[in-house]
């Protein structure tokens, strides 16, 4: 059995689970690589990455490189004498730093590789409308996320799923599979499969036009587009009454299938519900947030709001 020193590179939540799997399964963890502290939200108050704040909690040896060729970086992670590294939710090493371990470096993706290649995999799914989806660990090569794959995990994706539950469904599947991945190292008995090459599905990275709703699309597109969105970053639009135009973030939202003969984009509001017309039947808004006020239901919203005749969202 191979005596393992790991070295954990991560960031956001979806990472700490991971590193608390290993730490929990007692593998040797001598050191942590996270992001550099940065300043967030209006008061620009210094914030920790949240793998950071796991490692302090468990007295783990953490290191945080801006610059991942540094000498001086590259020496501390060779002081460690770390024989094998793991990866996820980070960004893109250079070669001098993955292929430093004797047991090689390896990644946990979101995704059943080679699909959703990339930054955001989980919202792609959802939003591609996909019925399955999991979890893949693969040994980093010089690209991006195309290395020989260890293990993989798939799981099902029902038609309400929203990302939020799909990341955490996903996060502690991953766990799993990372602990099944150092075992198998551990005993020097990992068989990998290259990936194969298939007309690829991106999961680029998402930004805020990507999150702008098409009102013109189909019914299906925009309800995959909202709940992959949701609820972050979430899917936006602007609400037109008169001269006024407001931002609008939407949350949960139902879709219902029938024919009318509205224009795509028009509101239609009761004392109890908001609903938009689309290309075959209508997106019923359960929560929103309009600008500058904080998220809340559509009954809710409505009890204090009043939405003026010829509405639109577009």
């Amino acid at each position: 059995m191979r005596d393992l020193r790991i070295v954990f590179m991560g960031t956001p939540d979806f990472a700490v689970a991971i590193l608390d799997a290993l730490v929990k399964a007692t593998y040797n963890v001598v050191g942590v690589i996270t992001a550099p502290d940065k300043p967030a939200g209006r008061g620009r108050k210094i914030q920790e990455s949240a793998v950071k704040k796991y490692a302090l909690e468990n007295n783990l040896t953490i290191l945080q490189p801006t610059n991942l060729k540094s000498e001086d970086f590259i020496k501390e992670l060779q002081n460690l004498n770390v024989n094998l590294q793991i990866v996820v939710a980070f960004r893109m090493l250079p070669k001098v730093v993955w292929q430093m371990p004797k047991y090689g470096t390896f990644n946990l993706h979101a995704s059943l590789l080679p699909d959703y290649r990339g930054a955001a995999p989980i919202n792609w799914a959802l939003i591609n409308g996909e019925s399955k989806t999991g979890v893949t660990t693969f040994f980093i090569d010089e690209k991006i996320d195309t290395g020989n794959i260890i293990l993989q995990e798939e799981v099902s994706i029902s038609d309400t799923e929203i990302v939020g539950e799909l990341h955490d469904k996903l996060m502690h599947l991953g766990s799993k599979l990372v602990v099944k991945t150092v075992e198998q190292i551990q005993l020097n008995t990992v068989k990998t499969v290259k990936q194969h090459e298939i007309k690829e599905k991106p999961a680029p990275k998402i930004f805020s036009n990507t999150c702008k709703i098409n009102w013109n699309d189909s019914l299906n597109n925009i309800y995959n587009l909202i709940r992959g969105l949701n609820p972050y970053p979430a899917a936006w639009t602007t609400l037109v009454s008169n001269n006024e135009v407001i931002k609008v973030k939407i949350y949960n939202i139902q879709k219902e299938i029938e024919n009318h003969q509205y224009k795509p984009g028009t509101l239609i509001n009761t004392k109890n519900e908001i609903k938009v017309a689309v290309n075959g039947g209508y997106i019923k808004i359960e929560s929103l947030q309009l600008s500058g006020k904080r998220r809340m239901d559509s009954k809710s919203l409505l009890n204090g709001y009043t939405f003026l005749e010829n509405t639109i969202m577009q």
